[in-house]
């Protein structure tokens, strides 16, 4: 087979594509001669003017004809002047784009490389580039270089591409050494590289199976992997059986080092209702904190105003509402409480009991902050209530330090909220290391109102701290159960109730805003749903496209959210003449698309449409629209709401279609109309609290589409997965150090 091995040079001419996530990439290679050829292969960051020596042999593709196949290659930086001008045009260095470039190689020529790495300084004698910009593009040159070398140095041992970026952040030249020395260190916080590709590259440089740092790595990776589950600890015999079957190594060999690990204070073993268990610290010490702070709250208790009954009496005036008595009770616990827990499902009154909360506190003279943990939740929570709302994240300012990569809060013990009350709504949705930051910005005086819906699903992250909560019996809680008459003429509250409950949803009643359609088959399935959301539901009900929001339990499969994302924007958004276009993965982002974000940027920066502000930050669940994409400057621009935000392609992997999502990404959402799927799928996803979920997010008319039976499945599914999480029995003082 080497025998077939062939080696070609040549300046790339163009880059056809490029696979961000696993540095895959089809290049034009320009060989000399005026002869093109097609490389395709692992060729992170390539960049239009590189010089390449490329090992590899000439394959045939079926739709594209013959292509070179790249296994090995090696850069060369460019030499010619018309060769550096080439690669600084592509703007691969931010700063310089082909003006920019024009000047400083007309400045330098063959040499301007050398410069822009050793003598960096020496840039800012080109016209219109300062002392600190010439330092700024010196600084990127350097990065950018090292940190392609080490994506080269990860993709040839199969490690992720990306983590390179994150990597020489923190390690910089020395990078490569460090993961030599000891692979293990991509395991850290901070890179979360994926342990099975670590440990296989330290099986092809040596490291032996029973190596210390090995079994260390592995027992802190269970732990680690466990809280995506939304385990907090792991009993201790489970922890050492996994471990050991992971590694193929003996049971007391695990067992030595998780002593090792406790001794060195990496890991903290506990005991929890007399069962040895295991923690990483940081959710110890968040759930230990989140339980001593709880109980402050509700053993400090707030003084109430000497005039609180006439305060309520009055709130019922002002509004125009007639509370029930559990409403009025849980208005006047809000003004004597230091903390209080407000828990009920749809059309039991949370909102018009959050609108007397807030018009008591402001009969008080207290300063109140609204919170919710997603961007949607925020802005249907200000919508309810009239007043101002912010993420979790954006209240207590969250930020990305530099130097580590990893979050912090600007707001904490020493800088906390400005406020006298502070309330929280979906509090389902907060994981306990999130509560475990928020609890640490509420200043002391301050009353705490969580509000939530226990029957929705749980965080995406560790723990359930609001149903622990609930479930300890210790803190102050007012459960609110009636439907009041409005709500009940709503099929889709009533239905809600009824799925809760273990009923099946009423299905056969078409003159409400509840309707079942049934489909036989995955394509009956996709032709319905298209069909509602391009022509009925806009030309029927006058509920326009943008407002039906698809749901479905899984993302797999002929009709889970990846496949009708495919079919969605198909049909509602589909390719034409002068519309751009950029794909990643397996995917294609079009003008028009409607994207969500699917993880926190706190550093991203973002602009209003009319130019009146700029700010910083795009949350996990934020919904918005691609309005421009721009193949030279290498960027997509996605409008959320007022504000406009400029991607990198570097970073399209934050982003999502968003025609269909999963029921799990809605939380905390509303719309106007929800389209529920109802088909085949992992049974964990065919769930009773996932069907409640979805049917809660539709404001004015929610269609299931699919089989009855597989509803009735999910009716019948009442099992929630085990969470291991010690809150509950730390607030009942049911815990041995």
């Amino acid at each position: 087979m080497e025998q077939n091995l062939e080696i070609l040079q040549g300046v790339i001419g163009a880059v056809v594509y490029q696979n961000y996530d696993n540095g895959y990439a089809v290049l034009r290679l320009n060989v000399g001669g005026g002869q093109t050829v097609t490389v395709v292969g692992t060729i992170p960051l390539p960049v239009a003017g590189e010089r390449l020596m490329v090992t590899g042999k000439w394959i045939s593709h079926p739709s594209y004809g013959r292509q070179f196949e790249a296994e090995f290659l090696e850069r060369l930086m460019p030499q010619t002047g018309m060769e550096i001008l080439s690669y600084l045009s592509s703007r691969i260095i931010k700063g310089i784009g082909p003006k920019t470039a024009a000047r400083i190689v007309g400045k330098f020529g063959d040499q301007t490389l050398v410069i822009m790495e050793k003598e960096p300084e020496r840039l800012a004698e080109v016209i219109g580039i300062s002392r600190q910009k010439a330092r700024a593009i010196g600084e990127e040159f350097r990065l950018r270089v090292g940190m392609r070398q080490l994506m080269e140095f990860f993709t040839q041992h199969q490690l992720p591409a990306q983590l390179a970026v994150r990597t020489y952040k923190l390690y910089g030249e020395t990078a490569v050494d460090m993961v030599y020395d000891d692979p293990y260190l991509l395991t850290e916080e901070g890179l979360d590289a994926p342990f099975g590709a670590v440990d296989r590259f330290a099986v092809e440089i040596g490291i032996p199976g029973d190596d210390r740092r090995r079994i260390q790595a592995g027992i802190r990776f269970e732990l680690t992997y466990n809280l995506t589950g939304g385990h907090c600890f792991l009993p201790e015999d489970k922890l050492i059986l996994a471990t050991s079957q992971l590694l193929s190594v003996e049971e007391g060999v695990v067992s030595k080092a998780v002593e090792d690990l406790v001794e060195q204070q990496l890991l903290v073993r506990c005991s929890l209702a007399g069962i040895t268990v295991v923690y990483l610290p940081k959710l110890y010490e968040a759930e230990v904190y989140c339980k001593e702070r709880l109980l402050d709250f509700a053993k400090a208790g707030c003084m109430a105003p000497s005039r609180l009954d006439s305060m309520v009496k009055r709130v019922a005036k002002d509004t125009g509402v007639a509370y029930s008595q559990r409403q009025e009770e849980a208005i006047r616990a809000a003004g004597e409480k230091g903390i209080l827990l407000i828990t009920g499902g749809p059309g039991t009154g949370k909102t018009t009991i959050l609108k007397g909360i807030l018009h008591l506190y402001d009969q008080m003279g207290l300063t109140t902050v609204l919170a919710a943990p997603t961007g949607r939740a925020a802005k249907r929570l200000s919508e309810v209530t009239g007043r101002e709302a912010s993420t979790i994240h954006r209240l207590l300012e969250a930020g990305i330090d530099p130097n580590t990569g990893l979050m912090y809060f600007a707001k904490n013990e020493s800088e906390p909220i400005e406020a006298d009350a502070v309330i929280v709504d979906e509090m389902s949705m907060v994981d306990i290391l999130l509560l475990h930051s928020l609890l640490q910005a509420v200043p002391d005086h301050a009353r705490l109102i969580l509000v939530g819906d226990p029957d929705q699903l749980p965080p995406v992250g560790p723990g359930f701290p609001f149903g622990d909560c609930l479930r300890s019996g210790v803190l102050p809680v007012m459960s609110l159960t009636e439907i009041f008459r409005q709500a009940q003429e709503s099929l889709i509250v009533m239905n809600a109730h009824r799925v809760n409950q273990g009923e099946m949803p009423q299905l056969r009643d078409m003159k409400n805003d509840f309707f079942f359609l049934s489909c036989r088959s995955e394509e009956e399935l996709r032709r319905t749903v298209t069909g509602l959301c391009a022509k009925r539901l806009p030309e029927k009900m006058g509920i326009p496209a943008d407002q039906i929001q698809v749901l479905c339990p899984t993302r797999k499969g002929g009709v889970g959210t990846a496949a009708l994302n495919q079919t969605l924007q198909q049909e509602l958004n589909p390719a034409a003449p002068g519309k751009k276009e950029r794909a990643f993965g397996d995917y294609s982002f079009r003008e028009g698309d409607r994207v969500m974000q699917i993880r926190n940027n706190y550093d991203i920066m973002w602009r209003k449409q009319d130019a009146s502000a700029l700010g910083t930050g795009v949350f996990n669940g934020d919904i918005g629209s691609v309005v421009a994409i721009d193949p030279q400057m290498e960027t997509m621009t996605v409008l959320y709401d007022d504000r406009l935000v400029d991607y990198d392609f570097a970073q399209l992997d934050e982003l999502e279609p968003a025609y269909a999502m999963t029921v799990h990404k809605s939380q905390g959402s509303e719309y106007r109309a929800v389209i529920l799927t109802a088909w085949n799928g992992h049974q964990n996803l065919l769930s009773r609290s996932v069907l409640y979920t979805a049917i809660t997010r539709a404001r004015e008319l929610l269609i299931i589409v699919g089989r009855e039976e597989t509803v009735a499945h999910m009716v019948e599914n009442a099992k929630r997965s085990r969470r291991y999480s010690g809150l509950k029995l730390r607030l009942q003082g049911k815990t041995e150090q």
